[in-house]
């Protein structure tokens, strides 16, 4: 008759295995381990340096960006963050200008969502599906049903400087500039802080070019379109 062997394991952690030296480095090596992270979030174009500049527009808590400029800066940024795996929700008064870029994108349920201004539903965003919703009202947006929030961020384009916009820019997170007229010019400087010779050139800014800034940092940025975006978009417009 066998007697049956009892194996002795090791309480929650099944039984012993081969024995291995334990793996370790020492301090003077971690260095060695070290990745390069750089920015994260939606490239928006290249700074003055050349160098690719990143907007972190997904994020865990509230983001509100106002930017004063056209439709196709707006487009560009949209179909970027999409690229990213934003969900991204358009509320306007112009669905036939942005119908395109929904077809280019997939079609309904392709991540890009239209909708008429003030019926934009709850979207339940998470860190899973982040959502970023555009609001292209025109010149005097009404509130938004639908504002921003953890993993939900939201971008108000203005053609130009309303009546509307200093609220706007007060409260936005982050304020993105086109070409304005000087009058206009005068008056973002003095809201937003700006040096003066930012503001003097706000006036002259080319097609593509935007002005990102809070009241303590600023750049400006040139947008360089991939052959899709060209193709779906045209050319950088400052005006539509």
């Amino acid at each position: 008759m066998s007697v049956p062997v009892r194996v002795r394991g090791r309480l929650g952690f099944g039984l012993p295995g081969v024995r291995r030296p334990m793996h370790t480095v020492r301090p003077e090596q971690l260095a060695s381990l070290a990745l390069p992270v750089g920015d994260d979030g939606v490239v928006i174009g290249v700074d003055e340096e050349g160098r690719p500049a990143v907007l972190g527009i997904v994020r865990p808590t509230p983001y509100d960006v106002t930017l004063i400029g056209g439709l196709w800066t707006a487009q560009v940024l949209a179909l970027r963050a999409a690229a990213t795996g934003a969900r991204i929700v358009v509320e306007t008064g112009r669905a036939a200008a942005w119908e395109g870029l929904v077809r280019a994108a997939g079609g309904d349920g392709c991540g890009i969502a239209l909708h008429e201004v003030g019926r934009v539903p709850p979207q339940g965003p998470s860190a899973g599906s982040p959502v970023v919703v555009v609001r292209d009202c025109g010149t005097r947006p009404p509130r938004g049903r639908v504002a921003a929030g953890p993993w939900q961020s939201v971008v108000t384009l203005l053609p130009y400087l309303s009546p509307v916009a200093s609220g706007l820019m007060e409260k936005s997170s982050l304020v993105g500039i086109q070409r304005v007229s000087p009058g206009e010019a005068e008056q973002i400087g003095h809201l937003m802080r700006l040096g003066s010779g930012e503001t003097r050139s706000l006036p002259t800014l080319t097609d593509g070019v935007t002005l990102w800034c809070t009241r303590r940092d600023r750049r400006f940025v040139m947008i360089h379109p991939t052959d899709a975006e060209s193709g779906l978009l045209g050319s950088a417009r400052r005006m539509d």
